[in-house]
């Protein structure tokens, strides 16, 4: 059972539209490209920063908070779950290499969500006993916002990783409008993007666009 107020099913729907903010990869604000992904139907925003101070990087996360909160958005935090419970993130996104899950789980107590990504099918089974509430699968494509991201997955072994972990799950990696609809049609409750929204021109209308791909698939499968 998901963390918070949210039933599993509302954390699926939240997932939909999941806006993964960078400051490192664009030069623009991030807080007004928040603001705009926020306007064009983003569900959930997370913070994610490799080389940021964590003062910094905790002003960055109560700002964004406050965006979320008053549009009913989620908020996550990435890594670094003292930041995450310091600015009253809704949750947190670890993976294998971050504090393992259990001990997530025993700082954030069944307050907060907790996000996983996981390395293979093996790791996303287990994930929703280690304290998981949902997992971030992928790439699924080749992606250049991730340095070290893994082998690309394909679509096949995405939908294996679905059945696998058997909890609500999210995908990411050089998604885009165009392969959207293959991706969620594969069985993820929704996509995670950076590029697709912070380096588009218009990253409210390019939301926009990701979020009708998106719920038409959605609606279809």
């Amino acid at each position: 059972m998901p963390a918070m107020h949210l039933s599993e099913a509302d954390l699926r729907r939240k997932l939909a539209i999941y806006f993964v903010a960078d400051p490192e990869q664009t030069d623009r604000d991030i807080l007004d490209i928040v603001d705009e992904a926020i306007a064009g139907g983003a569900t959930s925003v997370q913070l994610r920063t490799k080389h940021t101070d964590g003062r910094d990087m905790f002003n960055l996360a109560v700002a964004m908070v406050r965006r979320c909160q008053e549009r009913d958005v989620l908020f996550f935090v990435n890594d670094r779950v003292d930041i995450g419970i310091a600015c009253g993130a809704d949750g947190v996104h670890v993976g294998a290499k971050d504090l393992p899950l259990p001990a997530t789980r025993a700082l954030t107590g069944d307050a907060m969500i907790i996000g996983y990504s996981p390395v293979d099918a093996s790791d996303a089974a287990s994930a929703g006993a280690r304290g998981a509430d949902y997992v971030g699968l992928g790439p699924v494509f080749g992606t250049q916002s991730k340095a070290d991201a893994q082998p690309e997955l394909g679509l096949l072994q995405l939908s294996r990783q679905v059945a696998a972990a058997g909890i609500p799950s999210v995908a990411i990696g050089g998604i885009t409008v165009a392969n959207a609809g293959s991706v969620i049609r594969a069985g993820v409750d929704g996509v995670a993007v950076i590029s697709a929204i912070q380096g588009a021109p218009d990253p409210r209308r390019a939301t926009e666009s990701l979020a009708m791909t998106v719920n038409l698939a959605l609606i279809e499968r």
